[in-house]
């Protein structure tokens, strides 16, 4: 039996206790909350070396960070020391999206080396699978991408993420639509193709039963992909995302009846007036699923800064009621991701996750603030380090006032308004 079957049967699992111990839930609240389809447990049956991860509605909001392999940049080892920098500096959980080298070989790798839970984008490795075999992505066939998701599932991978609402009703409303950037999902745009190409219906909409079956025997987690998620703000909130997202509704209705466990990805490109719009619309669509959004970004025109325009977007979003962040990096529309890149994009996540859950008023969000205070009150600088989110970053910044005996920083010195305060 899978968690969500457990819970349903009123069965309270090591899994579920320890998530409610990480949370400062009960264990009860965590059960009926998988009944409910409000939260998931990211945790392979096959993968018991990480501790489980669980997302939704009461919880810490999560912040993710993606990895992987180009054609251009095929070095494991690299993509290894970005698995280690985005856990250090706080991920919950990492992506492998690698589309170089030899996949198989560096997932496993991968699951090898994470003390957190693992997703991937099975259609990557198909399609690299095809070109390797010199075919065309279109000739792929339903059982060649039913193969690699159950290899997926076999190696240990927590969670997938499936385009399976790219249908051809969706696909239809968006050629209605007048796109700027049209599908900017890879996975979208591969599925999409290839039903233009062989003039069917995407096989994981079609064949949605036996992606159950795969998902419930490794209890692994269906992340629903928005393939059509918007890649421009002008781009945002029209008829092909939300009639993606309906069809998501539905399909996450037939998985819990499954007894498969499903969250649901979100945009994308959004502008900041219709963030809580689009999660809103998704909790009510989609029976409050946990809700796992790229950002959003909420302004098209600050490359190399995405991750601070996503941070701005994801606190809006988080607080509104998304469950789990995707990061996005400084390079994000520019390049690979650099090790430093990783650790910007992880750390701006997990600002706008906290702020999120100051928000949502979570039982003991606001205690470090309010530690922190005390701190500044007191000139206790070491305290301030070990409270920041990212200690290395202060301490690196701090500068004591020799002029004002340590009370204050360079900035103000003796002229500290703290200090002044207290005389």
């Amino acid at each position: 039996m899978t968690q969500l079957e457990k819970a349903c049967k009123g069965i309270i699992t090591e899994e579920m206790k320890i998530a409610a111990r990480v949370e400062k839930v009960t264990p009860e609240y965590i059960r009926q909350c998988l009944v409910d389809g409000t939260i998931v447990i990211c945790r392979n049956v096959n993968h018991k070396s990480i501790r489980p991860l669980a997302i939704g509605k009461g919880l810490r909001t999560k912040v993710n960070a993606n990895i992987g392999t180009s054609k251009d940049h095929t070095d494991l080892n690299l993509e290894l020391k970005k698995l280690k920098i985005a856990t250090d500096a706080g991920a919950d959980a990492v992506m492998d999206l690698s589309t170089g080298g030899n996949l198989a070989a560096i997932r496993k790798k991968v699951m090898q080396k994470s003390s957190v839970a693992i997703g991937t984008v099975p259609i990557y490795q198909t399609a690299v699978k095809m070109i390797k075999n010199k075919k065309a992505i279109s000739e792929m066939t339903s059982d060649d991408i039913f193969a690699i998701i159950e290899e997926n599932g076999k190696d240990g991978v927590d969670f997938i993420t499936v385009h399976c609402g790219v249908t051809r009703l969706s696909v239809a409303a968006l050629k209605s639509q007048k796109r700027i950037l049209g599908i900017v999902s890879r996975g979208g745009s591969m599925t999409a193709n290839w039903m233009a190409c062989n003039k069917k219906e995407n096989p994981l909409y079609e064949h949605y039963d036996r992606l159950l079956e795969i998902a419930h025997r490794y209890d692994m987690v269906l992340s629903l992909g928005d393939g059509l998620r918007p890649g421009a703000i002008d781009d945002a909130t029209d008829q092909a995302q939300l009639q993606e997202l309906i069809i998501l509704g539905e399909l996450a209705a037939r998985a819990r009846a499954a007894g498969v466990q499903v969250m649901i990805e979100g945009p994308g490109h959004v502008p900041l007036t219709e963030i809580v719009t689009n999660i809103r619309l998704q909790k009510e669509i989609c029976n409050n699923a946990p809700f796992y959004v790229l950002g959003p970004l909420p302004t098209d025109i600050a490359p190399g800064y995405d991750h601070i325009t996503s941070a701005i977007g994801g606190a809006i979003a988080g607080a509104a009621g998304a469950d789990f962040l995707c990061y996005v990096t400084p390079a994000e529309h520019l390049r690979l991701p650099t090790l430093t890149d990783v650790r910007d994009g992880v750390i701006a996540a997990r600002i706008a996750a906290h702020i999120a859950d100051i928000a949502k008023e979570l039982p003991g969000a606001r205690a470090k603030d309010r530690k922190m205070s005390q701190c500044r009150k007191h000139f206790d600088w070491q305290g301030q380090v070990d409270l920041s989110i990212d200690p290395q970053k202060t301490i690196s910044l701090l500068e004591k006032s020799k002029s004002a005996k340590d009370e204050g920083c360079t900035m103000c010195g003796e002229l500290c308004a703290i200090k002044l305060g207290k005389k």
